[in-house]
C-alpha cells in the first residue's frame, strides 16, 4: 500500500451540496461526496465562515497583551491571544487591528503578518490569520461586544508559559500565533 503518491487517493467527488442551519457564526453546508477508495456516496459537514485573526501583541516595555474569557465548549476561564473574526469587505490586517482595540483597548505599533493556518480542515472552510504587533500601547479603554466579558492581562513570557503549564492557556490557535514568535515549548533532550 503506498500513501501520498496514489493520484487517486484524495480525489473526492463532489456530488451536490445543500445549505443547512444558519448558526450565529457559521453556515451549515452538507456536501454529498464519492469516496475514490470504495466509491462509497457520504454526507458531509462543512461550516462555512469568514476568516478569523490572532494577534499577538506586545507593548513597547516587553509585554504580551492577553485576554481572559470564558468560553461556553469548555465552561471555564481560558486565557487567549486577542482575537476574533474578519468582517465581510475587511483585510485581515484591518480585523486584527480592531479586535485587538475592541477586546484591549491597544493599538498602534508596527504589523507584520505571520502567516495562517486552517482552524479545523475536518469540517471548516476558512482560515485564522495571525499577526505581530510590536510596540502598541493603551489607547482607551477596550469595548468588547455584547456577548464577550474580557479581562485584560499583560504578561511577561514567563507567565503566559506559566498559564500553559496549568492549562488555562490551550487554545490552538492561540498557540499557533504565539509559537511563531517566542519559544514557549521546552523540548525533552
Amino acid at each position: 500500500m503506498t500513501h501520498g503518491d496514489d493520484p487517486v487517493a484524495g480525489r473526492w467527488e463532489l456530488l451536490r451540496s445543500e445549505s443547512g442551519e444558519e448558526m450565529p457564526l457559521f453556515q451549515v453546508r452538507y456536501d454529498w461526496v464519492r469516496n475514490p477508495r470504495n466509491r462509497r456516496e457520504m454526507r458531509r459537514l462543512v461550516l462555512e465562515s469568514l476568516d478569523w485573526v490572532n494577534v499577538v501583541a506586545i507593548t513597547r516595555e516587553g509585554g504580551i497583551v492577553m485576554v481572559q474569557q470564558h468560553r461556553f465548549g469548555v465552561g471555564r476561564e481560558t486565557v487567549e491571544t486577542p482575537g476574533g473574526m474578519v468582517d465581510a469587505g475587511e483585510t485581515s490586517r484591518d480585523a486584527a487591528a480592531r479586535e485587538l482595540l475592541e477586546e484591549t483597548g491597544y493599538a498602534g505599533g508596527a504589523w507584520s503578518y505571520l502567516g495562517a493556518v486552517e482552524p479545523n480542515p475536518a469540517f471548516h472552510d476558512h482560515l485564522c490569520h495571525h499577526w505581530l504587533a510590536r510596540d502598541v500601547e493603551l489607547t482607551r479603554e477596550p469595548e468588547p461586544g455584547p456577548g464577550e466579558s474580557i479581562v485584560v492581562r499583560v504578561m511577561t513570557l514567563g507567565e503566559v508559559r506559566e498559564e500553559m503549564k496549568r492549562g488555562r492557556l490551550q487554545h490552538v490557535l492561540a498557540l499557533s500565533a504565539l509559537g511563531r514568535v517566542f519559544p514557549l515549548w521546552s523540548f525533552p533532550g
